[in-house]
């Protein structure tokens, strides 16, 4: 682990990719987050919306992911058995920005 992993990680496209699902998944499904208002922004913007929660994401997997480069897997970001979706709904959720009190 180190920054210069976690920088090759939080620009990874096939795990950008995954946290983007993820994040859109749960502001259309999860009934405890979709009332958000960070869900309502999520809705109103089909692709980059991951980009807010990438990093807890990388964070979260961040020894995972430098296993798997030390390790030569061409795709850690897209292989499942690297970082698997529960790993990632974990930390997105987790991680899901609050509303800020009325």
């Amino acid at each position: 682990m180190s920054y210069a992993s976690l920088n090759i990680q939080i620009r990874d496209t096939a795990l950008r990719d995954r946290v983007n699902s993820a994040v859109q998944q749960e502001a259309h499904e999860n009934p405890g987050l979709s009332e958000s208002a960070f869900a309502a922004g999520v809705r109103g913007v089909m692709f980059g919306a991951g980009d807010r929660l990438i990093w807890p994401v990388s964070l979260a997997t961040e020894a995972e992911y430098a296993s798997a480069l030390a390790a030569n897997n061409p795709d850690p970001g897209g292989d499942e058995s690297v970082i698997s979706d529960g790993m990632i709904l974990s930390a997105v959720q987790a991680s899901w920005p609050q509303d800020p009190a009325p």
